[in-house]
């Protein structure tokens, strides 16, 4: 079993790795870069390289959703200071290229993939492209006001012979914060507006670690 990201690393990247080995499971992580805390349980590569190794049971894949999420579209028309029209349609080949590669890996049995809503032409580009099965937000998974899970950030599930996950929180969504759409310029946007949360590390492990 092992939960792969492939995109710069921030505080809780590593929540659904730690989820998974918890519960007893042989779960490792994978990174361009190196893990943010001290593990053994990290592989600092490429994921194409090692997603070919003898994993059989549970992959939960992160690609960069900068070029193909709703949010980005707008770069394909008119790009950000300093960068080129050919760079941005370059980098959503490149993206769309990585999703097919998980989504589509053969001898993995179960597999999700987690990215946001994405535009018509990441879809194109995605070889054996389906709809999500699942969107979730943080705060369906969060136990109380002041949690950490208890925010707005939708995002999706394609899944391969897992179900959709079951909610853990009792919450009902009017308390949640609109942080991640409400952040400043800075050095550091990037890694909050890519968090990963801890709520849903924990329903995942909990809901498809009894399947593996």
């Amino acid at each position: 079993m092992f939960y792969i990201r492939r995109r710069k690393t921030h505080e809780g990247t590593y929540w659904l790795r730690d989820a998974f080995l918890e519960r007893g499971h042989d779960a490792w992580s994978c990174d361009l870069l190196p893990s943010d805390t001290p593990t053994n349980r990290h592989i600092q590569d490429d994921i194409r390289n090692v997603m070919q190794d003898d994993w059989d049971l549970l992959m939960v894949a992160h690609p960069p959703c900068t070029r193909l999420c709703n949010s980005g579209v707008r770069w394909l028309s008119s790009p950000p200071p300093n960068r080129t029209l050919e760079e941005m349609w370059r980098e959503l080949d490149e993206g769309a290229e990585l999703f097919s590669a998980v989504w589509n890996v053969p001898h993995i049995s179960m597999v999700a993939v987690e990215n946001p809503v994405m535009h018509k032409h990441a879809k194109a580009r995605i070889r054996n492209y389906v709809p999500f099965a699942q969107s979730i937000q943080p705060w369906e998974f969060a136990k109380s006001e002041d949690s950490g899970d208890n925010v707005k950030k939708r995002t999706c599930l394609w899944l391969k012979n897992l179900p959709k996950l079951n909610r853990t929180g009792n919450l009902d969504g009017s308390t949640a914060r609109d942080e991640c759409h409400k952040l400043p310029p800075s050095a550091d946007r990037w890694k909050l507006r890519s968090k990963f949360y801890k709520g849903i590390a924990d329903a995942m492990a909990m809901q498809w670690g009894c399947l593996a």
